[in-house]
């Protein structure tokens, strides 16, 4: 895990930081809907807060199953990362900016990290997904105040957040393939990794996929989406079972 971290940021920071292109504020959907600036780009993002919040209740009510009680900070952070960003994502796209592109990232960053430490946890050992949480999260944010703020200075960096967004599911496949699962339906997490990369692939045809038709664009189904991938996981946790130790020798 530490050597793909390492070698994944020691690969980007060979480049140039790179800044936000001011063209990432414009987004093919403009309209108004029930009197809501760029109405379904912001709407789209109630299902992340009923995701969301369906995790943290899945957790708290004890239908989440989980081996031990040390398994649940993680998946918390998570949901709560996600519930935060309907709100924080809302903000953004009523008026988006750099500035209120601050309040979207940041509890994104937080449920990228929750969901590394969740997956450590279950795979590797619940102590080391503890472990592991504290300073992944703060990592998370402090890579989204530092674009922020050497965007505010004139050289932007999105170096940092970009290893935020990409390092954490690169390690998770690599544990998916070292690590067997200690529960059944493992393979709704790898659907959930593979719903998340078509959100991205959405997001970069935001343009051509309003174009297909002006019904809907990239930026809203990548939202549909994205919260998609989360409810996977809900229904994850809720329906699996634990896997019975092998027997000793």
């Amino acid at each position: 895990m530490l050597g793909v971290t390492l070698a994944s940021a020691g690969v980007l920071f060979l480049f140039p930081a790179f800044t936000l292109d001011p063209s990432y504020h414009l987004f093919a959907d403009g309209r108004t809907v029930l009197g809501v600036p760029n109405g379904l780009n912001v709407l789209s993002n109630l299902p992340f807060a009923i995701v969301g919040l369906a995790g943290i209740w899945s957790l708290l009510s004890g239908a989440a199953q989980l081996r031990h009680t040390s398994e649940r900070p993680p998946w918390l952070v998570l949901f709560v990362g996600v519930a935060l960003t309907s709100i924080g994502s809302s903000w953004y796209h009523l008026d988006p900016s750099n500035e209120s592109l601050l309040w979207d990232r940041l509890p994104m960053a937080i449920g990228f990290m929750g969901l590394l430490a969740a997956v450590v946890a279950e795979r590797v050992q619940p102590r080391a997904g503890i472990l592991l949480l504290g300073p992944a999260v703060a990592f998370g944010l402090a890579s989204v105040l530092y674009w922020f703020f050497t965007e505010r200075a004139g050289a932007g960096d999105l170096r940092p957040y970009a290893i935020v967004q990409g390092g954490p599911l690169l390690v998770i496949l690599l544990l998916m393939a070292l690590f067997p699962s200690p529960y059944t339906r493992s393979l709704a997490l790898l659907g959930a990794l593979a719903m998340y990369g078509l959100a991205k692939l959405a997001e970069i045809g935001d343009a051509w996929i309003w174009g297909l038709g002006g019904v809907v664009s990239g930026h809203t189904l990548k939202h549909l989406l994205s919260a998609a991938a989360i409810g996977i996981l809900v229904w994850m946790l809720v329906r699996r079972t634990a896997v019975a130790a092998p027997a000793e020798r």
